[in-house]
């Protein structure tokens, strides 16, 4: 089958040799085009077959897009404005306004407000618990579950997903609280003693005993540690959300394709670790100085093995009995699942039984344990996120705002493809970036989308959003009526609901050879990336792991796969001669394939893997043959019919190379090259010279388009495309069927 390429048209005949009446069709059109269109370059490739049919195919031809024009256009029409336009802009931008009128009462209410109710339960204890690790207090968690959720009600596009307070958000956040309260001279250890009362916002408002009249990051006023941290946090906050806007603005969101799944679930183990390891001293109850920087995580525990005697006998028996009971009801939970309608409330109920029993059986006072203490009722007045601050935080505000938005926008993606509807991406950015900016000016912190949460909402019947303002009703009646019942709750009891939270990350570990035996590669990854998250510190890591993924996928272009093909007998297809048994040379030609885009940086391995598979380096063998004709006329001027080798003329052009070429072809399997740059293309020409200086052609299979026009445009079939169709080939079979018939040249040393 002859198959000629045009750009308007391919000619496809399938004929045997011997039938010249389409061949000559094909040469008549083939000129006929030409004449036609002569400045309309031509492609060629040949192939045989057993039918005798023709076919010809045309190439569309590219039409030349006015660049500038289509951007004025497109910033016209984005610039214009009419009622119908507004009215999209705003229901795009509050996608409440396009289900809400939709809602379907009967049918999603019940599962709506079972979810919600929920969700709720668990957000607060929740709450409360991850304020340990954003160093705050537990009302400012409190605000943020609230908050979040109505704000992403209005905003998201998913339906299910829970968007919230967040364990690796909160320790993300309260790294950053502690260093800045450092660096402000702030005690990190220097827990205040609870204050007594009412726990109401009037009577406490101010958690902290200490006060310090000090000028920070332009801040004139008098602020305690306290007052200090939420302002770090707020500002951090603000920030995020502000990078998370502007990359929607931008369409930034190609950002997180960047974070592959190894990386993230290795940051997620990483950071779980460090999580871990920050609520030790909370679950044996001893005071150690909280460690700050790189290597927190063994430096904590140095710390922890150092003071181990002075634990609170009292708090290890109260988180030996709460990691058994929430142990064993999630695991019965997960066994039992699907005969249970909505997951058992076991953080709820440790938290209610374990503050009871802290209050009455007065275990502060009498063993030393340590209390959550007041929280005050009621909402704090809002205050702008001051802009000093800001400045101090703006380069930690960037991976916070990249982890919050990839675990949201891949959780709302996994939920949409399971219920079978559509989010918009760019939506869920402005939406995520609205759910930090707006509750900053409310003293909460960031969040962003939670599995475990989500996973609980999606299990109890959730349909819409909905069920996100009922969880945040729930969060209100405990932020007007129900904080100060926590106050005699263990921090203890906070850390064990932290730590088996922690399952599903840590359980990671079990998967590592299921891992190692799917694909090595990621699982380096997720190792390094892992370590580095917990032994360096969170951000640290995850800039690791997507530096570390990147340069694995640059290893593997730089160092792809290559090989020689044989033919699979009596058929026209070839595979790798290494890989498959009972492949049949073809005589007098080398077929050899490279499995990456052929680029700057892949070229020298390109040319030693083909020199290496091939045995031959026409570079060395050219040399080889100059050197002796270099020799050959030096006894030839003297008179010497004797070469330097001590043989005759004749027997010295038998040795003139003295390595036997077993080729006259080279056939180059293109189809896994996706592209060429200028180097690239050199490289190939580089090879048709120096092969063509020793007889040998270069021929080329299964291009496709895009590497093409890189030949073309960058001079390898020459001027006028001449000889294109002795050059380029359809496919492997019609390039080595060419190279059959080729007759080897009478002075060949082959």
């Amino acid at each position: 089958m002859q198959i000629c390429l045009t750009e308007d048209f391919h000619s496809f005949q399938r004929a045997k040799p011997e039938e010249h009446s389409c061949q000559k069709a094909i040469q008549e059109h083939i000129h006929e085009v030409k004449t036609r269109r002569m400045e309309r370059p031509l492609e060629a490739a040949r192939m045989e077959n057993s039918t005798s049919s023709c076919f010809l195919m045309e190439r569309k031809t590219r039409v030349k897009i006015n660049r500038k024009e289509v951007m004025l256009a497109k910033l016209r029409k984005s610039c214009s404005c009419t009622p119908k336009k507004l009215k999209n802009f705003v229901m795009d931008f509050l996608p409440v306004l396009r289900w809400l009128p939709k809602y379907q009462c009967k049918e999603y209410i019940w599962g709506d407000v079972m979810s919600g109710l929920v969700i709720g339960i668990i957000l607060v204890p929740q709450a409360i618990a991850y304020s340990l690790l954003a160093g705050l207090k537990p009302i400012y968690s409190l605000y943020t579950s609230f908050f979040a959720n109505i704000i992403y009600f209005l905003m998201g596009t998913s339906r299910h997903v829970s968007v919230g307070i967040f364990s690796l958000i909160s320790l993300m956040v309260g790294q950053v609280v502690d260093r800045e309260l450092l660096l402000a001279g702030f005690d990190l250890n220097d827990d205040a003693p609870p204050a007594l009362g009412d726990g109401s916002l009037q009577n406490n408002s101010q958690f902290n005993t200490t006060v310090f009249n000090l000028t920070i990051a332009g801040m004139n006023a008098e602020c305690g540690k306290e007052c200090y941290a939420i302002g770090i946090a707020t500002a951090l906050t603000f920030v995020a959300g502000v990078y998370q806007v502007l990359m929607g603005i931008f369409r930034l969101g190609f950002v997180s394709m960047y974070l592959s799944e190894s990386v993230l679930d290795g940051f997620a183990t990483g950071a779980s670790l460090t999580i871990l390891t920050a609520q030790v001293k909370y679950l044996i109850g001893i005071k150690i100085p909280r460690s700050q920087g790189h290597g927190m995580l063994v430096i904590t525990w140095i710390n922890v093995l150092r003071n181990i005697s002075q634990a609170n006998l009292c708090d290890v028996i109260t988180s030996a009995i709460c990691i058994v009971v929430l142990v064993t009801a999630k695991e019965l939970g997960d066994r039992y699942k699907q005969k249970l309608k909505f997951p058992l409330p076991t953080e709820l109920v440790i938290i209610v039984v374990a503050t009871l029993v802290s209050h009455y059986g007065k275990l502060h006072e009498v063993y030393g344990s340590s209390v959550s203490g007041a929280i005050p009722t009621g909402f704090i007045p809002p205050k702008v996120p001051h802009f000093n601050l800001m400045l101090r935080v703006a380069v930690d505000a960037l991976p916070l705002a990249i982890v919050s938005f990839v675990f949201t926008v891949s959780l709302s993606e996994m939920c949409a493809k399971k219920y079978a509807y559509t989010i918009r991406a760019n939506q869920e950015m402005f939406a995520v970036g609205f759910c930090n900016i707006i509750p900053s000016f409310f003293h909460s912190f960031a969040t962003s989308a939670a599995l475990a949460k989500t996973l609980v909402k999606t299990s109890t019947g959730c349909q819409t959003q909905v069920s996100g303002v009922i969880s945040a009703m729930v969060v209100l009646l405990v932020l007007l009526f129900l904080a100060p019942l926590f106050y005699s709750l263990q921090k203890c009891v906070l850390a064990c609901i932290i730590i088996v939270s922690l399952r599903g990350a840590l359980r990671k570990f079990r998967d590592v050879p299921a891992r190692y035996h799917v694909n090595k590669v990621d699982t380096l990854v997720w190792v390094v990336t892992m370590f580095a998250s917990a032994l360096i510190s969170t951000e640290v890591g995850l800039l690791v792991g997507i530096v570390f993924s990147m340069l694995c996928i640059i290893v593997r272009t730089q160092r792809p796969r290559t090989a020689l093909l044989g033919q699979i007998q009596d058929t026209g297809f070839y595979e790798d001669d290494l890989e498959y048994e009972n492949l049949s040379s073809v005589p007098k030609v080398k077929i050899f394939r490279f499995e990456a885009p052929l680029y700057y940086a892949n070229r020298n391995y390109f040319l030693k893997s083909l020199y290496r598979l091939t045995n031959l380096d026409p570079n060395l063998e050219a040399a080889r043959r100059k050197k002796y004709e270099k020799k050959e006329k030096q006894h030839l001027k003297k008179g010497d019919h004797t070469t330097a080798n001590g043989l005759g003329i004749r027997e010295t052009t038998l040795e003139l190379v003295p390595k036997q070429i077993d080729f006259q072809a080279l056939v180059i399997d293109c189809s896994s090259i996706s592209f060429l740059d200028t180097t690239g293309v050199n490289t190939l020409k580089e090879i048709l010279k120096d092969y063509k200086d020793l007889n040998i052609s270069v021929l080329l299979a299964c291009c496709n388009p895009s590497v093409i026009d890189s030949l073309k445009k960058g001079g390898y079939f020459g001027k006028d495309f001449g000889s294109m169709q002795e050059m380029l080939f359809y496919s492997i079979h019609s390039a080595v069927q060419f190279a059959k018939d080729q007759k080897l040249p009478a002075d060949c040393s082959v």
